[in-house]
């Protein structure tokens, strides 16, 4: 693992997960202690972080990856796509003599699914690489992390982003999935806050029927300066203190193939347009078309878009 130079910064920088994703296409869920055969099975590229990193690099944005990988063929598995998207890997850590990150996935003839995550080598990320990379971590100018990587991690690299002078401070974005508990610490280092509607539910301790406003005031009445709740279908919502809550309507799509990393590319495309100056507002409307073109194509990246893509489908459903 090696800094960055000085004189290249990165626009999104990821403290990633990754996991090889191992997907098998059942009809529909299991009941407990059952088998059933599926009708089809592949490999692919996961993890919440290195997938919202390939979303942002296709958005256009110079991205870089903070994570520890397995030194194993899963592991030299996410070097290659990281070369192969653009994406800057100099600060990851291969780590000799054990396995990366794994996800069993199934995915359902509705396009839903249910994901199994063992994250291996990424257990080890830690303040330590966090600490390391401190150059590039300060030169970036949005900084995403999720709660598939250990919390000091998360919350090393928040705090060395809070430390930072404020006019050259990076935007932070969690994303926390899955969900857990929050110290008060780390919400008041975000910037934004990701959830879906279950997760905010449960970071703000409240009943799976709460509704989702009053889910993330308790968030923002804890730190965070803002939450975009993601909706699946329904779109996502804003919530800012003393403002109203804005509501993005979710996209019709022809059909759905495969929600696997539609709240990924929602998060790496929403960055990617933060890092390159765009009005929150603004971002959020990229990245709720990008999300709902995702989940026409099968696994987390197979219906990613690029820039152009998700702006020329925007510019379309607009005109309609």
């Amino acid at each position: 693992m090696s800094d960055h130079p000085a004189h290249a910064p990165t626009d999104v920088l990821v403290i990633a997960s990754w996991n090889a994703d191992l997907v098998c296409r059942v009809p529909r869920p299991l009941a407990r202690g059952e088998t059933l055969a599926a009708h089809a099975f592949e490999i692919s590229s996961g993890g919440k972080g290195s997938n919202a990193a390939v979303a942002a690099a296709r958005q256009g944005a110079r991205t870089a990856v903070l994570a520890r990988i397995g030194d194993d063929d899963f592991g030299r598995m996410a070097l290659q796509l990281w070369t192969d998207e653009g994406i800057d890997h100099r600060l990851v850590e291969i780590a000799a003599g054990e396995r990366s990150g794994i996800a069993q996935i199934l995915v359902y003839d509705d396009g839903d699914n249910s994901i199994a995550v063992a994250a291996g080598a990424g257990l080890g990320l830690g303040a330590q690489q966090v600490q390391a990379a401190a150059g590039p971590l300060a030169a970036c100018r949005v900084l995403l992390a999720s709660n598939e990587v250990p919390a000091a991690a998360t919350e090393t690299a928040f705090a060395a982003a809070r430390a930072l002078p404020a006019a050259s401070r990076p935007l932070t974005v969690l994303n926390p999935a899955p969900a857990r508990a929050l110290p008060d610490t780390l919400l008041a280092a975000c910037d934004l806050l990701t959830p879906n509607e279950s997760e905010v539910r449960v970071l703000a301790g409240l009943g799976e029927d709460a509704p989702v406003e009053q889910a993330a005031q308790r968030l923002l009445d804890r730190g965070c300066a803002a939450v975009v709740v993601t909706l699946g279908a329904d779109g996502c919502l804003l919530l800012r203190p003393d403002r109203p809550p804005r509501h993005w309507a979710g996209h019709r799509v022809p059909a759905v193939v495969d929600t696997v990393g539609a709240g990924d590319t929602f998060n790496g495309a929403l960055c990617a347009a933060l890092a390159r100056g765009q009005a929150l507002e603004d971002a959020l409307t990229l990245a709720n078309a990008a999300a709902s073109l995702s989940v026409q194509g099968r696994g987390a990246l197979g219906g990613m878009p690029d820039r152009p893509t998700a702006e020329r489908w925007l510019h379309s459903t607009s005109a309609a």
